[in-house]
């Protein structure tokens, strides 16, 4: 009696290492957020002047300042004149905040931006997960968190 030999196994495709999933889900590259200033000007001057932010590019309507690009490194923020078409007294930044990553000493950062007249809401501290961070918060309520990177 001859035996029979079982039919090899199917092999299960091997995912490839990089391999995206299907259906595919999305993937982004950079966040740029904007932000709605009461006053451009006093915005512009704390991203600036306080934070360490470079003017880049601007918008212009007929000569006015409408909005501009705040640069950071890799990071680019763009501010833009409120037209207070929702009210002039509307609250923003409630319920949101920006996390931004640096490998700059955040304690020296911190120092330089309340020398610049900027005031923290936190001051730099350890956090149980293991990154250290600071706080504040800009002239319009947007909520800004600074974390250094080991």
């Amino acid at each position: 009696m001859a035996t029979r030999k079982k039919p090899p196994a199917k092999k299960q495709p091997k995912s490839r290492p990089g391999a995206r999933r299907q259906p595919e889900t999305l993937r982004l590259r950079d966040i740029a957020p904007t932000f709605t200033a009461t006053d451009l000007q006093r915005s512009i001057a704390f991203y600036r002047d306080v934070l360490g932010f470079v003017v880049g590019e601007e918008w212009r309507d007929n000569g006015t300042l409408e909005g501009c690009e705040m640069r950071a490194g890799a990071v680019t923020f763009y501010l833009t004149q409120d037209d207070f078409a929702k009210g002039r007294d509307r609250k923003k930044g409630i319920g949101s905040r920006l996390t931004c990553t640096t490998a700059q000493d955040l304690d020296r950062f911190a120092a330089e931006v309340k020398a610049r007249g900027g005031a923290l809401d936190q001051e730099p501290m350890d956090m149980p997960w293991g990154e250290r961070q600071f706080m504040i918060t800009d002239p319009d309520g947007f909520k800004l968190t600074f974390v250094q990177t080991r």
